[in-house]
C-alpha cells in the first residue's frame, strides 16, 4: 500500500531516468501552457471514478490562436476528435480535453461552450474541439453520464502554469495502466539548440498495456510485482457480459486500454516536424513495456506555440496573403526527438507513481505500483 505522506514521482524513488528536465518537469515547463483539472469522484448516484484534463496551448487569453500540429497513430481502436482538420491545415485552434470514452459529447459541448463565452470572436466562425478519451469503465459507471459540459467549463477555468497535479486526477481518475492504477502523467526535457534552450513537454493518459508487458528502466517490475491484479486475473468482464444478458468470451484481454499524449514544445516547427514529434511518442511507451494491443486506442498529438501570429487559416484573410514562420531545420531536429521519447517514458512512470489504490464500481479494485518494489529494483543505483 502506499500513503500521501510518500514520494510522488518516479524519481523520487531512486529511478535513473535520462535527460535533464525542466523547472516542473511538466508539459507547464513550455512557455504558455496550462493546465487544468476537474476531478468526479462519488457514490451516489452513480459510483463515479473519472473527470476531465483540460490544455490550453497559449493560455486561456490566446484560446482560438493557431499553434502548428500533427497527429499520429500506433493503434486506432480510440477517438481524438478535431483530428481532421489538424491533418488538414496542420494546426490546432482549440483547447485540449482529454475524458473519458463515453464522455467525449459532453467535453466537447463543453469546450464550444466555454470557447463562445472566452472568445466569442473565435467561436463566431468554426470551432472544432480536440477530445480525447480513454476507457475508465472497470472503476467508473461509465454509461451513467456523470461529466457534463460544465465539468469542462471548470476544467479549463481553472487552467493554469506551474507543477501540475498526477495520478488519479482529471481525466485519469479512474484509469488502470499495466495491470496497475493508472492516470495523468507528465514531464519535460530541455533541449539546447546552440544558443538557445528549447523545451518539450508531454501529459498523457495512461490507460494501456498488461501486468506482465511493464519494465521501469529495463527492470520487470510488472512481471514480478507482488501487488493484486484483479482487472486481469479475476474474470469480472466475463460476468459482466454474462450479467447484461450476453455470452461471456472469457476474462478481460491483458494490455487492452488507451493512451493519449499531447507533447507541447516552444521550438518552431513546421506541421509535418509536429507529426514527426508524434510519430516518436510510441518509442518512450515502448521503453515502459507495451506492444501496442489491438484493443488500445493510442493517438498521440504535438504541437508548437512558436510562430505566434502566423498560420492564420481565419475567414476573411485577403487574397494573396502571404506568411512566413520560423522552422528548426531538419537537420537539428534530433534532440527534440530524443526530449519526446525520454518524457513520454518518465510521464507513463510518474503516472503510475502519483496514482493510488482505488476501490470503484461493484467493489471493482485496482492496487497502485507498490513504490517498495520501486525503490528496491533502484537501491544500488543510488
Amino acid at each position: 500500500m502506499t500513503t500521501s505522506a510518500e514520494p510522488r514521482r518516479a524519481r523520487d524513488l531512486g529511478v535513473p531516468l535520462d535527460g535533464e528536465p525542466g523547472r516542473w518537469n511538466a508539459i507547464t515547463d513550455v512557455p504558455g501552457v496550462t493546465v487544468g483539472y476537474t476531478t468526479l469522484v462519488a457514490d451516489d448516484p452513480a459510483v463515479t471514478r473519472t473527470g476531465v484534463t483540460a490544455i490550453l496551448p497559449r493560455g486561456a487569453d490566446l484560446a482560438g490562436a493557431p499553434c502548428a500540429a500533427g497527429v499520429a497513430v500506433l493503434n486506432g481502436n480510440g477517438e481524438l476528435t478535431g483530428r481532421s482538420w489538424i491533418e488538414e491545415a496542420g494546426q490546432l485552434q482549440t483547447p485540449i480535453a482529454i475524458t473519458n470514452s463515453h464522455a467525449v459529447g459532453a467535453v466537447h459541448q463543453g469546450v464550444d461552450q466555454w470557447l463562445a463565452q472566452h472568445q466569442p470572436a473565435v467561436a463566431a466562425q468554426w470551432m472544432l474541439p480536440v477530445v480525447g478519451e480513454t476507457w475508465d469503465g472497470y472503476l467508473n459507471s461509465i454509461n451513467a453520464g456523470s461529466v457534463r459540459p460544465e465539468h469542462a467549463h471548470a476544467a479549463l477555468d481553472a487552467a493554469a502554469s506551474g507543477a501540475i497535479a498526477e495520478g488519479d486526477v482529471g481525466g485519469g481518475t479512474g484509469m488502470n495502466c499495466y495491470g496497475f492504477k493508472g492516470g495523468t502523467g507528465t514531464a519535460s526535457r530541455l533541449v539546447p539548440a546552440g544558443e538557445r534552450t528549447w523545451t518539450v513537454g508531454v501529459l498523457l493518459q495512461a490507460n494501456f498495456g498488461s501486468r506482465r508487458e511493464l519494465r521501469v528502466v529495463g527492470r520487470p517490475l510488472g512481471r514480478d510485482s507482488e501487488a493484486p491484479c484483479p482487472m486481469e486475473t479475476s474474470g469480472w468482464f466475463e460476468g459482466e457480459v454474462a450479467a447484461a444478458g450476453g455470452t461471456a468470451r472469457g476474462p478481460a484481454v491483458p494490455g487492452a486500454g488507451s493512451v493519449i499524449v499531447v507533447v507541447a514544445t516552444d521550438a518552431p516547427l513546421l506541421p509535418d516536424q509536429c507529426r514527426a514529434l508524434a510519430r516518436r511518442v510510441p518509442l518512450g511507451l515502448a521503453r515502459t513495456g507495451t506492444t501496442g494491443s489491438h484493443f488500445s486506442g493510442d493517438i498521440f498529438l504535438a504541437f508548437s506555440t512558436a510562430n505566434s501570429g502566423g498560420l492564420g487559416s481565419r475567414m476573411g484573410t485577403p487574397a494573396g496573403t502571404v506568411e512566413s514562420i520560423e522552422h528548426v531545420s531538419w537537420g537539428a531536429i534530433d534532440g527534440l526527438y530524443t526530449a519526446v521519447v525520454e518524457a513520454t517514458e518518465e510521464a507513463v512512470l510518474n503516472a503510475l507513481v502519483a496514482a493510488r489504490d482505488m476501490v470503484g464500481r461493484d467493489g471493482h479494485a485496482s492496487f497502485a505500483l507498490p513504490h517498495d518494489e520501486v525503490r528496491d529494483a533502484f537501491a544500488s543505483a543510488s
